[in-house]
């Protein structure tokens, strides 16, 4: 029997931190809770669910005495932030509103969409809603996060699948996946496809490594000289002009053929 966990759960604590960062005593713990919920829920169908979609795949909270803390990790942070930031404004006076506390709010940019689960869950999620083939957006959606570097891909896509009477499950994968390791940074993303003829679920991991690799692998990237093919000449294209250092060696050629040249007189003679 399978004992399945969420991997963002299995590894907070331990390599990743909290999405809420706050302590609470026994009264207030509750209250805390629900305003976290209310909070991303109000930021989800905000910026997810609504046009333009600014593609927030994460909020992170933090409280102090005075005041709460936003973080939201964005892909389009320009939607979020909106023109001269009259978005995030809005968005700060809302929860404000909403919770009746002092909110400040910070928009993180996510530099590879490709590489976060949720977006990667949302985008097929939106694609199978427009009836696309599930197969074909599986297959496009891992070989691009793939192509973005990840070390690999699952997606499992469960429901009526194509309309289809009865509901079954297909999972799309390459790479490898190491679920048990701690020390691997695996993304994990979860999201619903609100289709016609019901609901359909989407799953995505994506494995990025082990935690504190990234970094050296990108540094690797960028010292690793570049590649060059053959030269013009071997292409059958004109040589290279010689440069300067090349042409002040050739002045002491004059005198070497000069006394080759005198022998050949003195056999004359």
């Amino acid at each position: 029997m399978g004992q399945k966990t969420s991997p963002i759960g299995f590894r907070t604590g331990i390599t990743l931190g909290w999405q809420s960062t706050w302590y609470a005593s026994k009264a207030d713990y509750g209250t805390f809770l629900v305003e976290d919920h209310k909070i991303r829920e109000y930021v989800d169908n905000k910026h997810n669910r609504r046009m333009p979609k600014g593609a927030v795949s994460r909020v992170e909270i933090v409280r102090t005495r005075n005041e709460v803390k936003v973080t939201l990790r964005s892909a389009r942070p320009g939607i979020v932030i909106g023109p001269r930031g009259g978005e995030v404004d809005k968005l700060r006076e809302e929860l404000e509103s909403l919770t009746g506390r002092k909110v400040s709010v910070n928009v993180i940019e996510i530099k590879e969409p490709d590489l976060d689960a949720t977006l990667v869950a949302e985008a097929i999620a939106e694609q199978l809603c427009r009836r696309a083939s599930f197969r074909r957006t599986m297959k496009q959606y891992c070989e691009s996060a793939m192509n973005a570097g990840a070390k690999g891909v699952k997606i499992i896509c469960s429901g009526r699948l194509a309309g289809a009477e009865m509901a079954r499950r297909e999972t799309q994968k390459l790479g490898s996946i190491p679920l048990h390791t701690l020390d691997a940074n695996v993304d994990y993303g979860v999201a619903t496809a609100r289709t016609t003829y019901g609901a359909v679920g989407v799953k995505a991991w994506v494995y990025k490594g082990k935690f504190g690799e990234e970094i050296e692998v990108k540094q690797a990237r960028r010292r690793r000289p570049v590649r060059r093919g053959p030269g013009p000449s071997a292409r059958g294209a004109a040589p290279k002009r010689k440069s300067a250092t090349s042409a002040k060696e050739v002045p002491p050629a004059a005198p070497v053929e000069n006394q080759s040249a005198q022998p050949e007189s003195t056999d004359a003679n």
